[in-house]
């Protein structure tokens, strides 16, 4: 999400298809994403809100001080925003031009708004996928945190506003489906949060074969360590903590909550739960795409096939 820039107010802008932030994102600056030029050691993180990005941030972060966590921290004050920062928030398109190699990249964009040469098959991608239940919930709480975005009348009501895509990010089941139809066209790694809770060992293997990194196995394990949830809580850059209070309120509660699986089901009754299913089954019926929906559960999963 992004938290560089202040806003005085929290219109959502229309435009091609997305909402953005006015005071955060300039539609004209947007646009020009498309036309970058790409280095082959250029990495993306692209999520939909609330599904993993800081997570990889830090994971991406680890991989380049090869697992030394005190490095990180030396290089930055407030987030690890700092050091992978959002390309569509005003004025870092155009710090991304002249940035030294690798320009490590996050970014809450559709698809059709990314650089082209993408899939040209210059650079990476990395898409984080969480089961949208759970992102629901997530973003609920962190609309109460954020200054730039619209504080929830209640839960019942940014629920219906969530299927209707009417939030920043807009419809998640548009931007998964738009991003996973180009999986093939591009170099992309498709992870899903759930998967890295269940072994997030072999996930930063994955991630790390990837990215063609090559750590020792004591260094592999450093990485592993300093990025899961608890130790991430503890690491005020990684968790947010130090994020100025104009853009977070962090009375109203933390940037990293829970970090969990299955929290919908303290929140969804048992008529929104069926709503959500019928959504879902109707918009992701040509998706080969399972999601885990319970920690408890873990292999009950709802596959569309």
């Amino acid at each position: 999400m992004d938290l560089n820039v202040k806003t005085q107010n929290h219109q959502l802008v229309p435009h091609k298809g997305f909402k953005l932030i006015n005071g955060t994102h300039d539609p004209d600056d947007v646009d020009q994403i498309y036309n970058l030029e790409i280095r082959d050691s250029d990495v993306f993180v692209v999520t939909y809100p609330k599904s993993g990005t800081i997570w990889m941030q830090q994971i991406l972060l680890l991989f380049e001080a090869k697992g030394d966590v005190t490095a990180i921290s030396k290089l930055n004050n407030y987030s690890n925003a700092d050091l992978i920062p959002w390309i569509e928030v005003n004025g870092n398109r155009q710090a991304f031009i002249t940035a030294p190699s690798p320009r490590l990249r996050v970014t809450h964009l559709q698809h059709h708004f990314m650089p082209a040469a993408l899939s040209q098959r210059k650079g990476k991608v990395i898409y984080v996928a969480r089961n949208p239940k759970d992102v629901l919930v997530s973003y609920f709480y962190f609309h109460k945190v954020a200054n730039m975005l619209e504080t929830p009348k209640n839960f019942d009501d940014f629920f219906e506003k969530f299927i209707r895509g009417d939030v920043y990010g807009c419809s998640w089941f548009e931007h998964i489906k738009t991003w996973y139809s180009h999986k093939d066209d591009m170099n992309m790694l498709f992870i899903t949060y759930e998967e890295m809770i269940q072994d997030l060992h072999s996930a930063v293997q994955k991630i790390s074969l990837f990215l063609g990194k090559e750590l020792t196995d004591e260094q592999l394990a450093n990485v592993v360590k300093h990025s899961t949830f608890n130790n991430m809580k503890k690491i005020p850059q990684a968790s947010y903590e130090q994020v100025p209070g104009d853009l977070l309120n962090h009375n109203q509660g933390t940037f990293m909550r829970k970090g969990t699986i299955g929290d919908w089901k303290n929140h969804f009754t048992v008529a929104q739960n069926e709503r959500f299913d019928e959504v879902f089954q109707r918009e992701m019926k040509d998706f080969a795409l399972s999601f885990i929906w319970d920690i408890n559960d873990i292999e009950n999963q709802l596959l569309v096939s």
